[in-house]
């Protein structure tokens, strides 16, 4: 539930909650506003009467959060994550471009890559070090000599670095190395891994596994948030359906349903919902329109002689060409127009 205090409160009002929720056994979240705070009271609230703070003078409102996930709301947290990595770099301000290769094959490769990005502007570099793969017999990627060519040549082209983990035994190899810890959409439900690094400062990149609902989605990154680390970032890549002309099917309608629902940062994976690189800059385009704060792309400076997913990896020029109008689609997009709506969720 959410406790709304009364304007003109004290600190001492905000402790007598804390108090009461504690003795409850619930966590508690609070959010001070600058004309009223709120305190979110964590936990199974389904035996607890509302009356219990609604009954204090100092209370103005309190409201039963009925979602499964509370922690990712902008009940619980009104005000837009923004994610500070320092040097006038956040995500979560404007629109932002991940980009890099789906896996890093060579020291050579990703110093191509990297100076490339740090030519036009990018400030982040993605690459897979550990690659899960559907067939034990495709490329599983370099490991530790992957992160360690991501760091250098991020610290080379003043990048930050988004690579994937796969296994909470990995987490502290992933803190020396990365900038963003990536969840992929098969372990979007692994929660123990979730848990684990709810338990990390470094932000977190969760994409949504290719069979979860919205509302599975956002409980997953409820486990992040609820061991303690409320840098996350959502990021929509396609879900699996019964069309078969492209690799998934982008769910370009989950981007307004999840701004309206949360105020984490939302990014769009237009190379692994389409699989097709001809593709990649329209569902680009359409990320922009539909109000996502980001995408990852994967780029590549050969993508035929790529050792994975060439197929859906954009050539420079390609990459070049649809930077250019997407500053042109987020130029449209700011200027607001009247009559534009934020779609809104019930609790």
């Amino acid at each position: 539930m959410i406790v709304i205090l009364k304007q003109g409160h004290v600190d001492t009002d905000i402790d007598k909650i804390l108090g009461i929720a504690n003795e409850l056994g619930f966590k508690t979240h609070v959010s001070r506003g600058t004309e009223r705070s709120l305190v979110g009271i964590i936990g199974d609230d389904s035996y607890v009467s509302k009356d219990v703070f609604a009954s204090l003078d100092c209370v103005e409102e309190v409201i039963k959060v009925l979602k499964p996930y509370k922690l990712v709301t902008k009940y619980f947290h009104p005000e837009k994550t923004v994610i500070d990595f320092g040097n006038g770099i956040n995500i979560g301000e404007k629109f932002e471009i991940i980009a890099g290769p789906c896996a890093v094959e060579s020291l050579s490769q990703i110093d191509e890559i990297g100076a490339f990005l740090k030519e036009k502007g990018m400030k982040f570099l993605r690459g897979g070090a550990f690659k899960p793969r559907t067939s034990p017999y495709s490329f599983q990627g370099l490991g530790k000599e992957g992160l360690e060519y991501l760091k250098i040549t991020a610290e080379k082209y003043d990048l930050k670095v988004v690579s994937e983990i796969l296994v909470n035994e990995d987490i502290a190899m992933f803190e020396e190395y990365v900038d963003i810890i990536q969840v992929g959409s098969r372990n979007a439900q692994n929660f123990k891994l979730l848990q684990s690094l709810g338990n990390t400062d470094k932000p977190v990149f969760l994409k949504r596994g290719y069979m979860n609902t919205v509302q599975e989605f956002l409980q997953s990154a409820e486990y992040i948030i609820n061991s303690g680390n409320w840098n996350v970032m959502l990021c929509e890549r396609g879900i699996r359906t019964f069309e078969n002309s492209t690799r998934n099917t982008l769910d370009i309608s989950a981007v307004p349903v999840i701004k309206g629902i949360s105020h984490l940062p939302l990014f769009v994976d237009p190379s692994h919902a389409a699989g097709k690189r001809e593709l990649v800059p329209a569902l680009s385009y359409a990320a922009v329109a539909a109000g996502a704060d980001g995408i990852m792309v994967e780029i590549h400076p050969d993508p035929e002689k790529a050792v994975s997913d060439g197929r859906q990896s954009l050539t420079f020029d390609m990459f070049e060409n649809m930077v250019e109008n997407i500053k042109m689609f987020e130029s449209a997009r700011n200027s607001k127009p009247v009559g534009k709506e934020e779609y809104k969720s019930e609790v």
